[in-house]
């Protein structure tokens, strides 16, 4: 490979598995280029088409060989760059992780049909579904399971800031923009997540995008 990486992404506020692979390439500290291509345009569709076998967005290239599907390029970027830590060191801990990040990669779809990513705006109280708080609480069970016991080493599911929580942050910001209930250990998570630098850089950059999505329509 002679290191040639980049990575199409779609609007930093709605696209959420976007933010998944652009966490994780900018968590390897790899050099990358970025293609943005915003959505819901007359001309999206063409774009994606010329950078995505797939149609959708996340797509990784390497050195022009194109990787698709978020969990995909998070795998991909750890044969990349195995000693950045995007999975914990600890076998169990690792097969752990893996876990809970498939789940989220495979499930919860009645909160992301509901809840939308909106990252900078504020919807509390709606999308509140029987099944969308459903997988709310599961969510918060799962965080909560994994800092009790796999968090003594950091403020993040398992110490150390991971792709599974690369995974779960644009949950993270529903729970934010949909004024989800939590209780105080949760809210301590979802706080640390949204302060972690990577997820500042992405956010403000939404906040800064030109483009809106009715998300609701």
């Amino acid at each position: 490979m002679s290191g040639l990486l980049e990575i199409v992404i779609g609007n930093r506020n709605y696209s959420s598995w976007s933010l998944r692979g652009w966490l994780a390439i900018k968590h390897t500290g790899l050099l990358f280029t970025e293609i943005f291509i915003p959505l819901n345009q007359p001309e999206t569709k063409a774009q994606i088409a010329a950078n995505s076998k797939s149609g959708l967005v996340p797509v990784l290239k390497v050195d022009g060989h194109e990787v698709w599907d978020s969990l995909a390029i998070i795998e991909t970027l750890n044969d990349l760059a195995p000693d950045a830590g995007l999975w914990p060191d600890d076998f169990s801990t690792r097969a752990r992780a893996r876990s809970v990040s498939a789940e989220m990669h495979s499930g919860f779809y009645p909160l992301r049909r509901d809840m939308p990513m909106d990252l900078r705006s504020t919807h509390t109280g709606i999308g509140h579904t029987e099944g969308a708080l459903k997988n709310a609480a599961r969510i918060s069970e799962l965080w909560t399971d994994c800092r009790d016991a796999y968090g003594a080493g950091g403020d993040y599911l398992f110490g150390a800031w991971s792709a599974a929580d690369m995974m779960y942050a644009p949950v993270v910001g529903r729970f934010r923009t949909f004024g989800i209930p939590v209780d105080a250990k949760v809210q301590k998570y979802l706080d640390a997540v949204w302060a972690h630098p990577d997820m500042r850089e992405w956010v403000q950059s939404a906040v800064d995008e030109p483009y809106t999505i009715d998300i609701f329509g």
